[in-house]
């Protein structure tokens, strides 16, 4: 009797699983033309949360210059998948559900049926889920600060050797000031422009700053342009007294390696004064300035071994930069056009600047013809 007992009861278990197995595969097949419904309503409203919070990444992006969230990201490539498997199966609906029968609760192909009931609910349950975690506050971040910005530069004829120079001596880690002076359009600023591009192409060590200084207030100009590189720049900025700005720039330089780059100072630039640590080889900070006077880079850089005397160019440099701005074509269309060529050279005195604004204010790009007029 006892092992009736425990054979009856191990029946009524066994029988018991497997109606509960069966009912919970059949609910696949009765509930499949009310999933496939509430599969497609709520398939729209993801569709349309993708949509708006699209739409609100790329303002971030396109506006503000924002990057976009990584977790906004991962959720708009999960919507896509699901809503591409949604729409798959919402196509194929229409054969599966033909072959329901009684009411739609059998199928006359119980094992496809049940499959892909089963893929509907299982997809309904992820758009939901997508749908409840896609409400985000904020959508994207302010990328990081790029070591260094780009800079537009005219061509280096005639001061590839002092961008060597500079570059050189860059790399001695006993070297924190360098100093370049010479007459004004002698091509200090392009210089300056190239070791900039230097940095951007080469190395991402230094957060590089790039700053004019000129005449008036160039403390607070320099310091405006230094905030803006290391992220100080904001809307309480402006109203912080030359001291603040100074303790603020001071505290976020002292911390990073960097190289600013200063030009054209008219007078010794107080670099403390700004906020800016001096360079030492423990800090491997660099500075960097332009100015037209030999006293001023004295007073910066007391080493001269350390400044760099940008000369004029001579006459056969002056005349290929020209070249290079007017055109070989220009200056083959007439025999003369050539001898013209060489007469503004030398009233340039083989300074780049004036080469390059007589080629711009004369207009000879639009008009060849016109260089026979000023001269």
């Amino acid at each position: 009797m006892g092992n009736i007992f425990s054979i009856s009861l191990s029946l009524d278990t066994i029988i018991t699983r497997c109606w509960d197995c069966a009912a919970r595969q059949a609910i696949y097949i009765c509930n499949l033309e009310d999933n496939l419904h509430a599969l497609q309503a709520e398939v729209a409203k993801l569709k349309e949360l993708r949509g708006d919070l699209t739409s609100r990444v790329r303002i971030a992006e396109d506006e503000q210059q924002h990057k976009r969230l990584n977790q906004v990201e991962g959720w708009l490539q999960r919507a896509d998948h699901v809503v591409a498997d949604a729409d798959q199966l919402s196509r194929e609906s229409p054969q599966q559900v033909e072959k329901l029968c009684m009411g739609g609760c059998c199928s006359r192909h119980p094992r496809s049926t049940h499959k892909f009931g089963k893929q509907i609910a299982t997809i309904l349950q992820e758009v939901k889920h997508l749908k409840e975690n896609g409400d985000f506050s904020d959508v994207a971040c302010k990328p990081p600060l790029p070591s260094a910005t780009k800079r537009p530069s005219e061509p280096t004829v005639g001061l590839e050797s002092y961008v060597n120079q500079v570059w050189s001596s860059l790399q001695k880690e006993q070297v924190g000031v360098i100093g370049i002076y010479g007459l004004g359009g002698v091509g200090k600023t392009t210089l300056l422009n190239q070791i900039n591009n230097i940095f951007h192409d080469t190395t991402h060590d230094y957060r590089v700053i790039w700053a004019v200084a000129s005449q008036d207030r160039p403390i607070e100009k320099v310091q405006d342009e230094i905030a803006k590189r290391i992220g100080l720049s904001n809307e309480g900025w402006e109203s912080r007294s030359r001291d603040e700005k100074a303790g603020d720039i001071f505290n976020v330089l002292c911390r990073k390696k960097f190289a600013l780059l200063l030009d054209d100072i008219w007078e010794r630039f107080d670099l403390t004064g700004a906020g800016v640590p001096l360079p030492t080889q423990g800090n491997g900070s660099k500075v960097i300035f332009t100015t037209r006077s030999r006293d001023v880079c004295c007073q910066m850089q007391p080493n001269m071994a350390n400044n760099i005397k940008v000369e004029c160019l001579p006459p056969g440099k002056a005349l290929k930069l020209f070249e290079e701005k007017v055109g070989s074509e220009t200056l083959q269309l007439h025999p003369d056009i050539r001898k013209l060529a060489k007469a503004v050279v030398e009233e340039c005195a083989g300074l780049p600047l004036a080469l390059i604004n007589n080629w711009a204010s004369h207009g000879i790009q639009e008009d060849p013809s016109r260089m026979g007029i000023c001269y």
